[in-house]
C-alpha cells in the first residue's frame, strides 16, 4: 500500500514539476538560444526523455537536439560551471555535466551513407530531416523548453497506442543500422505491442546483418531488454520470443520464465539471477555465453558461483535442511534465496509450497557469527606470522563442524599443537 501511494505521489510530482522546469536545464537552453531571435528554435529535447515524459515514466537520460555545431556548443559553455565532454564529436555530440545532471547534446543531422554499423552524416538545421533519420516514430518526438511538442512523424499517436513503428521503410531503417532489429524487439517488449507484417518481413530478411554488429553493442542492448519489467512475459508473445531466440540462441531456457512468474515479479530479481535462470543448465550454457560476449568478471563469477552451488544443491538433500545455517554462514542469505529461485525454475517437480517454505526457513534462520580472530589467537599465545591464518582456518572449520561451537580450551589446544 505504501509503495502504491509513494509511486502515485511521484507521478503527481512529475506532472506538476516536469523535468524541463529544472533551473540548470533552463539555463542550458537559455545559453544555447543566446544570439538568436525567439522565432528560431535552437534546441529541443528528443528521444527517450520525451517519450518517458509523455508516459509519466522516470527520466534517466536527457538528450537534446540542436542546430548548433559541437564547436559552437563548447564555446557557449566554456566559462560556465558545466563540464564539457567530447563524447562523440565525429557524430556531432558533446555532453554537459554538472553535479548529477548529464545532458547529451547532438547537432541535427542526416545520414549520407550507411553500412549497417556506422553512418557518415551531414549536419543540418532542418528539424523534419533530422526526424527522418531516427529509428522509430516514438523516438522522433521533440519537446521545447516550454513544453511544446514538435511531432513530424506522428509519434505521439503511436506512443498513445503502444505502437512501435519504424520511420518510413522498415527495410531501409534496418539496413542503416542492424542493431535496430534488437532495439525494435526491446521497444516491442517494453510496450507489449504486436508486430505488423511489414516490419516482421524486414526483420526476418535482415537477421544475418546482426553478425556485423560488435558484441559490445549487442550486449548493451541485451541487458536493456533483460532489465525490462515486461521481459518476464516474453512467452506470451510467440513472435517476439521466436525473434529473441533467433538472435540469442544461448537462451534456450525461456520457458523457465513461466515458473519464475509464479514466485516473483521482474523487479524482485537482479539481472545476474535472471541470467542464471536463463543460462545455467547441464550444457554449461553460461560459460559459452560469457565467452561469446566477454561479459564482466563480476557477472561471470556470479554465474559460475550459482552453477557450482546449484550442482551441490542437487547432490545434497541436506543443503536447505541440516546444512542450512552452515551455508548461510559460508554464502549469505541473499545468495541462498536466489539459489532457491534458481532451483525452483530448474525443477518442474518442485512445488510452489516447497519453494516458499524454504524461503521462509532461510529468512528466519540465524546468521552464525565466528567469534575468533587473529587478535584473540595472539592474546592466547599464538605468534604473529603466516601460520596465524592457517590456524584460524583450522579453528573456524572445527567450529562449523561442531554446529558453530568451540570451547576456549579447544582453541588453546589447537594453538599449542601449531
Amino acid at each position: 500500500m505504501f509503495d502504491l501511494s509513494f509511486n502515485f505521489i511521484k507521478t503527481i510530482r512529475r506532472n506538476l514539476f516536469p523535468f524541463y522546469k529544472d533551473k540548470k536545464i533552463k539555463f542550458v537552453f537559455k545559453t544555447l538560444q543566446e544570439g538568436f531571435t525567439k522565432d528560431t528554435v535552437v534546441a529541443r529535447f528528443v528521444g527517450g526523455c520525451v517519450r518517458k515524459h509523455l508516459t509519466n515514466d522516470i527520466i534517466d537520460d536527457i538528450d537534446i537536439a540542436t542546430i548548433l555545431s559541437t564547436e559552437e556548443i563548447k564555446e557557449k559553455f566554456k566559462n560556465t560551471d558545466f563540464k564539457i565532454i567530447d563524447t562523440g564529436i565525429k557524430h556531432g555530440t558533446v555532453t554537459l555535466v554538472l553535479d548529477k545532471l548529464k545532458l547529451e547534446i547532438t547537432t541535427l543531422r542526416k545520414d549520407v551513407q550507411t553500412d549497417g554499423r556506422h553512418a557518415e552524416v551531414e549536419y543540418i538545421n532542418n528539424w523534419k530531416l533530422d526526424s527522418e533519420r531516427r529509428d522509430f516514430t516514438i523516438n522522433a518526438i521533440y519537446l521545447d523548453i516550454n513544453g511544446n511538442i514538435f511531432d513530424p512523424q506522428m509519434g505521439t499517436i503511436d506512443l498513445k497506442n503502444n505502437n512501435v513503428k519504424f520511420i518510413g521503410d522498415p527495410q531501409k531503417r534496418i539496413e542503416e543500422d542492424y542493431l535496430r532489429i534488437i532495439r525494435f524487439i526491446r521497444f516491442k517488449i517494453m510496450y507489449n505491442s504486436k508486430v505488423e507484417s511489414t516490419s516482421s518481413q524486414a526483420i526476418k530478411l535482415n537477421l544475418n546483418g546482426i553478425k556485423q554488429i560488435s558484441k559490445e553493442r549487442i550486449l548493451v542492448e541485451l541487458f536493456k531488454i533483460l532489465d525490462l519489467k515486461n521481459f518476464i512475459n516474453l512467452n506470451e508473445n510467440e513472435y517476439l520470443k521466436e525473434l529473441f531466440s533467433l538472435i540469442f540462441p544461448e537462451f534456450d531456457n525461456l520457458d523457465r520464465l513461466r515458473r519464475l512468474k509464479i514466485i516473483c515479479n521482474r523487479s524482485q530479481i537482479s539481472r545476474d539471477i535472471l541470467l542464471a535462470v536463463l543460462l545455467i543448465d547441464e550444457k554449461n550454457n553460461h560459460e559459452y555465453f560469457a565467452h561469446k560476449y566477454s561479459i564482466s568478471n563480476e557477472t561471470k563469477d556470479s554465474l559460475n558461483f550459482f552453477a557450482k552451488d546449484l550442482k551441490l544443491l542437487k547432490e545434497s538433500n541436506d543443503y536447505f535442511s541440516k546444512d542450512l545455517e552452515k551455508n548461510i554462514y559460508l554464502r549469505n542469505k541473499n545468495h541462498l534465496i536466489n539459489l532457491n529461485i534458481l532451483n525452483f525454475v530448474n525443477n518442474f517437480k518442485f512445488k510452489v509450497k516447497d519453494f516458499f517454505d524454504i524461503a521462509k526457513k532461510i529468512l528466519s534462520s540465524k546468521n552464525p557469527y565466528f567469534p575468533i580472530n587473529g587478535k584473540y589467537l595472539i592474546q592466547n599465545g599464538m605468534r604473529e606470522g603466516s601460520e596465524l591464518g592457517k590456524v584460524l582456518k583450522i579453528i573456524e572449520d572445527e567450529w562449523i563442524i561442531n554446529g558453530f561451537k568451540i570451547s576456549k580450551d579447544r582453541v588453546k589446544e589447537i594453538i599449542k599443537s601449531n
